[in-house]
């Protein structure tokens, strides 16, 4: 009789990034994700772009663990004084509000014109 092999069943393995889609740092979850969204959907390919980006990832990582902290202990917190907003809620606002900016600056605001992969046609950095 024939002899059968036992090989191990095959896995589907995911392609790693290309070298420059990756991010110039280390993000944490929610910028990781942030970042692949957008570079699936855009072609950003210039240092100041990319930079832009990897920073509003940043952000929405910080935002993101100020909004758990804040969660966590309440959005507003006893003093002896009384009552009073979290301190951390301003911090999370002026993150997302970085966040958005830039992303507008970007020009990552608008859909995609076509169904391809890049910044809308005749898209320019406003001034």
């Amino acid at each position: 009789m024939g002899r059968k092999s036992h090989k191990p069943p095959l896995h589907l393995v995911p392609p790693a990034p290309a070298a420059e889609d990756a991010p110039p740092r280390t993000l944490g979850h929610h910028g990781a994700s942030l970042w692949n969204r957008v570079m699936t959907e855009y072609d950003i390919a210039d240092a100041g772009g990319r930079e832009l980006l990897a920073l509003a990832c940043q952000q929405l990582d910080r935002a993101e663990a100020l909004k758990a902290r804040i969660d966590a202990e309440g959005e507003v917190i006893q003093t002896r004084n009384g009552p009073k907003d979290h301190p951390a809620l301003r911090h999370e606002l002026a993150a997302r509000a970085f966040i958005a900016k830039t992303l507008h600056r970007l020009g990552l605001n608008v859909e995609p014109l076509r169904p391809n992969p890049g910044r809308p046609a005749g898209w320019m950095p406003p001034q």
